[in-house]
């Protein structure tokens, strides 16, 4: 039971401590509202999102700690040194798996090109898409197959805890963004929490789109598995987060558009990106990526 109830207050921590920290981040940024009014003006809904995102990595390393994790080399993060392949052939599948899915989507004229492009937001989105991608894609993997898989395989058999950990990142991926509309006080996060659940109560937004984030996190687990470090899961989530970062912005649905099947913007969330998903877990059993040889035993 150790490493659940762990995961449940590092859980608790990072969204109800987050839903009482966004108030004060949004109360400070107000305060310099002369100096930084776009910030000011934001939506609350982003200070949660900064706050759930500032104490997610304040309690990483304890996290891992607790879960039994000693070194870096434990978390799977290993000198770069040789493992290029892993990350830009990490990169090249996740990268051509989604392309596959915009590619059908334009075949079928389901998405067409956004008509107010222009070459200063291409370059500026691409450049965004990058870093997000470098940044997002290290920290989640070290987060949740370092971390919580790598943690939870030490205790259980690892199918069950690969299960298990891409359960809990689909969790947190799948949250909605919700708004306060009245005056911001200290519970306005607290407020804001049942909102960003109300994914699980559509069943269209849920079916496919809660599987296919659970596919995505057991796709990255195995990856991690198999190689031994997080090198080829980082590259492969970072060519997913690419996509997802651009083709939203550079592309719009034309309608009638049928987002259950097609997807909508985010691109994950309809069926096509399931069968293209599957198609890339099979693809998995003729990658070279190696067997980790860590040979599970029950704890004594």
């Amino acid at each position: 039971m150790r490493p659940f109830l762990v995961l449940v207050i590092y859980l608790v921590f990072v969204f109800v401590g987050g839903a009482l920290l966004a108030p004060w981040l949004w109360s400070f940024a107000q305060t310099a509202a002369h100096d930084f009014p776009k910030l000011a003006a934001a939506p609350f809904h982003r200070f949660a999102d900064r706050a759930f995102l500032i104490l997610a990595l304040a309690g990483i390393w304890p996290l891992l700690r607790a879960l039994g994790a000693k070194s870096a080399r434990e978390m799977g993060i290993v000198l770069p040194y040789g493992q290029s392949k892993k990350l830009f052939g990490g990169f090249a599948l996740g990268f051509i798996s989604l392309a596959v899915v915009a590619g059908i989507a334009f075949g079928f004229h389901d998405r067409i090109f956004a008509a107010n492009l222009d070459a200063h937001k291409i370059v500026g989105t691409i450049f965004s898409a990058i870093v997000a991608a470098a940044i997002v894609a290290t920290l989640e993997e070290i987060l949740f197959r370092g971390g919580i898989f790598g943690g939870l395989r030490r205790f259980i058999y690892w199918p069950f805890a690969l299960v298990i950990s891409s359960v809990i990142f689909a969790l947190v991926h799948f949250l909605q963004r919700g708004e306060i509309t009245g005056a911001i006080t200290w519970h306005s996060g607290l407020e804001l929490l049942p909102q960003m659940l109300r994914g699980f109560a559509d069943f269209h937004a849920l079916v496919p789109g809660f599987f296919n984030l659970t596919l995505v996190g057991i796709l990255l687990g195995l990856a991690y598995q198999r190689t031994g470090n997080l090198y080829f899961s980082i590259g492969l989530h970072a060519g997913w987060i690419f996509w997802l970062k651009t083709y939203g912005a550079f592309t719009t649905g034309s309608a009638p558009a049928q987002i259950w099947f097609w997807g909508s913007g985010k691109m994950i969330d309809g069926w096509l990106a399931f069968f293209v998903l599957i198609a890339v877990l099979f693809v998995f059993k003729f990658l070279p990526l190696g067997e980790k040889r860590t040979p599970f035993q029950f704890p004594k």
